[in-house]
């Protein structure tokens, strides 16, 4: 009787393929074990102006997926190497390029004349010279990953080359380098021709040189001086160093990545919005992976750094920015613009909601149509409701401002409720004034409090009422004048004017 195959003996499709991959990883991971770790620095060319993106901003400060270009890529980079070792390459606008990156703790490269790729390297020799390899990516690449950086390395290392780049097929490679191999079997490389050059056969090739390279840096400082800049730019170029390094019997190699989106610039504002389309959907499905239900994600905003639990829900047309966290099992209704915001657990963020610095304890509903500014801290089952605007305020937890108030630089406590209309005066003219109300105070509707000011606990406040003194405990204040009625006033009014 034949014995029936069981499912998992079935053969996987593409496995022997994956197979083959994991044992060339293996190789490599063994070599790399024997060897002596090598000193190993990144350097990323950032200098450039972008031109052709008509900005007075430097190319690569334009944002997408919500982080500047050379954000994403310093992210990637010290994910390969301690951030003391990536170098950035910067001229253009230089100190403005510093000033937005040094947070990440990366080291800069002055390059004060913009004279090429190569001419970046030369200037760049001081900070190199103590490696024994160095990684060169470009600034304006966001999509580059950690693993591909990685594998460009061990795949350099274990080939003993002099020069390795980094290269991708693409469908159209118009526009790029070509890259000729001595074989199709063969990872040397034997010359790159760039689109002008090429041949109407060359021009056929879909492998492009994409710019991102490992360079042995005794060899490359052995011979950059060889680079020639008679060109029309009258610029030297990393490019050609493949030419100089294999004029001087040194071993060039190239390393193909699966993804070709990796090595895709931004250099038009039309590159940058599809840089900003392909993060932004890639960070959807991260977070839809990772249990997160996202509706019609092409029409959400959702920033690299964002992060949010399982079971919460995002509707479309929603932003999530900065460095926003939110907790488990919430909803995001839509419209709602979040920013540099922490959410708790369970909190509903109903539509139109506009929140930048804010902290929201578990279990808290806001808006809809809330507008939280930066310092503001709402408690553990508190609400905040239609076109409430706070600011620097911490509301206790389970009380409630449901509607139309504006409560500015107050500590309020547990149990309070805020009638319709309230607001804080904090501001004097000349400083920010703190108004406290205590645990389980009631504001009545329409209420005005001039800071500084006290409520006490359990306090109550009439409505319509202005309050520029201390409300003791368990007090009522009522802060408004007498109302007067003058019966038959109108019909007197109305006899007058006939006359």
């Amino acid at each position: 009787m034949k014995k029936a195959k069981s499912k998992s003996s079935r053969p996987v499709p593409g496995g022997r393929k994956i197979a083959v991959q994991k044992m060339a990883e293996q190789k490599i991971a063994a070599v790399m074990a024997r060897m002596p770790q090598p000193r190993i620095a990144i350097a990323i060319m950032a200098a450039g102006k972008g031109t052709r993106l008509k900005s007075q901003l430097p190319k690569v400060l334009h944002e997408v997926g919500g982080k500047a270009l050379l954000e994403h890529v310093i992210a990637a980079a010290v994910r390969v190497v301690p951030a003391a070792h990536v170098y950035a390459i910067i001229g253009h606008d230089a100190e403005r390029v510093r000033a937005a990156t040094e947070y990440t703790g990366s080291k800069y490269v002055l390059q004060a004349d913009q004279r090429g790729t190569g001419h970046a390297l030369m200037v760049a020799q001081e900070a190199l010279a103590g490696y024994d390899h160095v990684i060169v990516l470009s600034g304006d690449a966001p999509l580059i990953t950690p693993e591909t950086i990685g594998h460009l390395r061990n795949f350099h290392l274990e080939e003993q080359a002099a020069m390795t780049l980094l290269t991708a097929d693409l469908d159209n490679p118009t526009g790029y380098g070509r890259v000729l191999r001595t074989s199709s079997r063969s990872a040397e490389v034997q010359a790159i021709v760039e689109e002008k050059a090429a041949s109407a056969a060359q021009k056929k090739i879909h492998e492009i040189n994409s710019g991102f390279y490992v360079f042995a840096v005794k060899e490359l400082y052995a011979n950059i001086g060889k680079l020639s800049n008679a060109n029309v730019h009258s610029e030297y170029y990393l490019t050609d160093m493949a030419e100089v390094l294999r004029a001087a019997r040194q071993r060039v190699v190239a390393w193909k990545t699966a993804n070709a989106n990796e090595v895709l610039g931004g250099n038009t504002r039309a590159e940058l919005a599809d840089l900003d389309h392909y993060l932004r959907m890639a960070k959807c499905r991260q977070l839809m992976d990772d249990g997160v239900t996202v509706f019609y994600p092409a029409t959400c905003v959702i920033d690299a750094d964002v992060q949010i639990a399982p079971d919460s829900v995002i509707e479309p047309y929603v932003q999530l920015l900065g460095k926003t966290r939110v907790g488990t099992a919430c909803r995001v209704r839509s419209y709602s613009v979040i920013r540099d915001s922490e959410i708790g657990d369970g909190v509903i963020i109903r539509p139109g909601c506009v929140m930048e610095g804010a902290r929201i304890a578990n279990g808290a509903v806001i808006g809809p149509y809330s507008h939280l500014r930066p310092g503001s801290e709402i408690g553990e089952g508190a609400h905040l409701g239609n076109f409430v605007e706070t600011k620097k305020i911490k509301l206790g937890r389970g009380s409630k401002a449901n509607h139309l108030s504006y409560l500015g630089d107050a500590e309020i406590g547990a149990g309070v409720n805020i009638g319709a209309g309230t607001i804080t005066c904090n501001y004097d003219g000349i400083r920010k004034n703190t108004t406290v109300i205590a645990d389980h105070a009631f504001i009545g509707s329409d209420s005005t409090l001039v800071a500084p000011v006290r409520v006490g606990k359990g306090a109550y406040v009439g409505a319509a009422s202005c309050i520029t003194d201390d409300v003791p405990d368990d007090a009522l204040a009522i802060g408004r004048a007498r109302q007067v009625v003058k019966e038959g006033w109108v019909s007197a009014r109305k006899a007058a004017k006939a006359k």
